[in-house]
C-alpha cells in the first residue's frame, strides 16, 4: 500500500499522534487526508498547511449519526487510520464507579468498531486499501494505574484480530499500532522512556508502505514485546507493581 496519492482518513487529528500522522502523510505526498475531530476548529492549523490536500470533518466516534455522514462525505478514502482514544488512568476496583470504563471502552474500542464497519464496504469499492488502529503495548500487558484503559486497548486489540480475518477477503490490510509510553498530553503524568509522537507516525506510515500487521513503535514498545514472548508472566508480575493511586514518577512502567 502505497502512502503517496492515497486518499486517508484520521480519526482524532487534532491530538499529539494525530497531529504528526498528518504531517508524516504530507510528507509522503498523501493525495489527500480528512481530518477529523470532534470540535472541527482544533483542525484548523492542519488545514492551513495545505488547503487542498487537507480536509476537515466534525466527527465523535461515538456518534453514529456522525459516522455515517463521514461515511457518505468520503466515499473515496482508501486508508482508515482509527486514531481517536481516551485514556482516564482509573483503576478497575478501586474506581468510584464504572464509569471511566464504559466512556474509554466506547471510545477506544466499540468507536473503533463503528468506524471499521462504517468504511469496510468504501474500502473495498477502492481496491482493499487499510485500516490501521492505533493501540497501546497495555493492549498486551495491563497496567493497574490506568486499568480501564488497559481494558479498552485489549478489546480494540481482540478487535483487530477479527477485523483482520473478516476483511482478509477483499484485501484490506489491518494494522495494530502499539506503542509504549507516548510523549503526549495524555501521558503527562506517566514516567520516561517515552516515545516521540513524531516516530509513533513515521513507524506506522512505514508499516502501511511495508504491509506490517503489527507495529511496536519506540524502543520501550520493542523491549516488552520481546520480554512478553520470553518471560510473559514476568512482564504481568512487574506491571502488577503499578497500582491506582500511586505516583508512577521515577518508575519504569
Amino acid at each position: 500500500m502505497k502512502v503517496a496519492d492515497s486518499i486517508v482518513f484520521v480519526t482524532g487529528a487534532n491530538g499529539g499522534i494525530g497531529t504528526e500522522l498528518v504531517l508524516e502523510l504530507l510528507k509522503g505526498r498523501v493525495g489527500k487526508v480528512y481530518v477529523a475531530a470532534r470540535e472541527i476548529e482544533k483542525v484548523s492549523k492542519l488545514v492551513e498547511l495545505d488547503p487542498k490536500r487537507v480536509k476537515p470533518i466534525c466527527l465523535d466516534v461515538t456518534n453514529e449519526k456522525q459516522i455515517a455522514s463521514a461515511a457518505e462525505q468520503c466515499s473515496d478514502v482508501q486508508i482508515l487510520i482509527n486514531n481517536a482514544g481516551i485514556s482516564l488512568n482509573q483503576g478497575i476496583i478501586s474506581a468510584s464507579n464504572t464509569s471511566s470504563l464504559e466512556r474509554e471502552f466506547d471510545v477506544n474500542c466499540l468507536g473503533m468498531m463503528k468506524m471499521c464497519r462504517a468504511f469496510a464496504p468504501i474500502l473495498a469499492g477502492t481496491g482493499g486499501g487499510a485500516i490501521v488502529n492505533m493501540l497501546s503495548l497495555l493492549a498486551k500487558v495491563h497496567l493497574p494505574f490506568s486499568g480501564s484503559y488497559s481494558v479498552s486497548k485489549a478489546a480494540a486489540l481482540s478487535l483487530t484480530h477479527g477485523i483482520r480475518a473478516e476483511l482478509a477477503a477483499q484485501k484490506t490490510l489491518v494494522i495494530a499500532v502499539m506503542p509504549g509510553t507516548v510523549d503526549t498530553t495524555l501521558a503527562a503524568e506517566w514516567p520516561e522512556p517515552k516515545v516521540a509522537p513524531s516516530e509513533v507516525a513515521r513507524e506506522t506510515v512505514e508499516a502501511i508502505e511495508l504491509g506490517q500487521e503489527d507495529v511496536y513503535p519506540g524502543d520501550q514498545a520493542k523491549q516488552i514485546s520481546a520480554q512478553l514472548v520470553s518471560d510473559p508472566k514476568g512482564v504481568e508480575k512487574y506491571m502488577a507493581n503499578f497500582l491506582p493511586g500511586k505516583s508512577l514518577a521515577g518508575t519504569q512502567a
